[in-house]
């Protein structure tokens, strides 16, 4: 049975051979604001919606059939069919749908004393606060607010992608054989459980990278109270759903956290850095579409050198595109494509209802941050082998069979 350590050093002979020294960036105290702190609601109505001159462009836009026209003119959101997508609030003329906000509990949570609260932020970050906003600013930027630390969520994507990797190796055998990603996007995942249950089968059970986070640090803090920050609604959704509502308490969005930043009168930009990257290139390419398909193939890759069938992808973005994707796989329209990735928001996360700079400019953000990463793959960062050190995972069979903080039943 071959330990992730073990593991781990054939990348990184395989790795030097070629001239890259993967360990000259790895600085184990990096992450010493979760490993070590001691050193250091989806979419409401606003007002009643009696009379419409846009014949009620909500309801025709929802996929989910969660929006309906009652008898007497009035307009009725199912909290159950909702998927916090956003979509009707796009279309909403009138501005009379908006998303829940936990701006004020968030507040409350980070002025007590005995909690530590962590800010859990999305890999669509970068550029998000401004060019001069780098990460290491906005840790400081966090910790002036009164947040324990900032954990950036691209790691959790690093150890999804591993994960997903190893569920291709170990079920696309044949060239029949496919699957369909469950990372990232909770209206994917949400159309595919609430209208194409027959393909439930071939989506690997496991969680998204924010339930990853927020799971991995009450582990290791069981009193702490975590945040995600990011640009998605249906994340207000997602982190209430009664299997995985033990993760995250609140979420956050890009424009609510400017809006914070603002009145506490912090300009990232302006502050000390505070430099403490730990994911590697996969997991902060996750914001845009595409990324999650190229993460997986290129650790597949690393993962069996010399396999024969590797990863072939597909991808949609944006909800209408997303259902076009998954009705031609239903009628065997995809070619010799084995890998699906769904992203409900144009151009992936970057492209989301709450992002404050547009998707062109976070797709050019999120790919720089990545190309400067250390570490191209999962298999190849320190970081990632030390978390699943932390988790008792002795080696890639138990991770891959025993990884219930990870793992969710979408057939339920």
């Amino acid at each position: 049975m071959k330990t992730f350590h073990e593991l781990y050093l054939e990348i990184l002979k395989q790795e030097t051979k070629e001239g890259r020294h993967l360990l000259e960036d790895y600085n184990p105290y990096h992450m010493d604001c979760l490993l070590h702190p001691e050193k250091y609601a989806p979419v409401i109505h606003t007002e009643k919606c009696e009379e419409c001159a846009y014949e009620k462009a909500c309801v025709n836009s929802c996929v989910f059939d969660a929006i309906e026209k009652r008898e007497d003119g009035t307009v009725h959101i199912d909290p159950e069919k909702c998927a916090g997508c956003g979509v009707c609030v796009d279309v909403c003329k009138l501005e009379r749908l908006a998303a829940n906000k936990d701006v004020f509990p968030v507040l409350k949570a980070v002025r007590e004393e005995g909690r530590d609260v962590y800010a859990l932020i999305a890999p669509a970050f970068t550029g998000q606060f401004g060019e001069k906003a780098t990460p290491g600013r906005l840790r400081t930027a966090f910790k002036a607010l009164g947040f324990k630390g900032m954990v950036e969520v691209a790691i959790f994507a690093d150890i999804l992608t591993l994960k997903e990797a190893l569920e291709f190796d170990t079920h696309i055998r044949t060239t029949s054989d496919f699957q369909l990603t469950s990372c990232c996007c909770p209206v994917w995942i949400a159309m595919i459980r609430g209208i194409y249950k027959d393909l439930v089968p071939h989506v690997p059970g496991a969680v998204s990278p924010m339930i990853a986070a927020g799971r991995v640090v009450k582990k290791i803090h069981p009193d702490a109270v975590t945040v995600f920050i990011g640009p998605c609604m249906a994340k207000k959704k997602e982190a209430r759903e009664p299997d995985i509502a033990d993760a995250v308490d609140y979420v956050l969005t890009f424009q609510e956290v400017k809006e914070i930043f603002e009145a506490a009168e912090i300009r990232p930009e302006e502050l000390t850095e505070e430099a403490s990257e730990h994911s590697s290139r996969a997991g902060r390419i996750y914001a845009r579409t595409g990324g999650v398909s190229e993460a997986v193939a290129k650790t597949v890759e690393q993962l069996k050198p010399g396999r024969e069938i590797l990863v072939c992808a597909k991808q949609a973005d944006g909800v209408k595109n997303c259902k076009e994707l998954i009705e031609r796989i239903k009628n065997g329209e995809v070619g010799n494509a084995n890998f699906f990735e769904g992203m409900a928001c144009p151009g992936g996360c970057v492209g989301g209802p709450k992002a404050i700079i547009d998707k062109e400019a976070g797709r050019e953000q999120v790919n720089a941050y990545g190309d400067s990463a250390s570490y191209k793959t999962p298999l190849e960062n320190p970081y990632v082998m030390e978390l699943l050190a932390r988790l008792n995972f002795g080696s890639v069979e138990e991770f891959l069979e025993k990884s219930d903080i990870l793992t969710r039943d979408f057939s339920s």
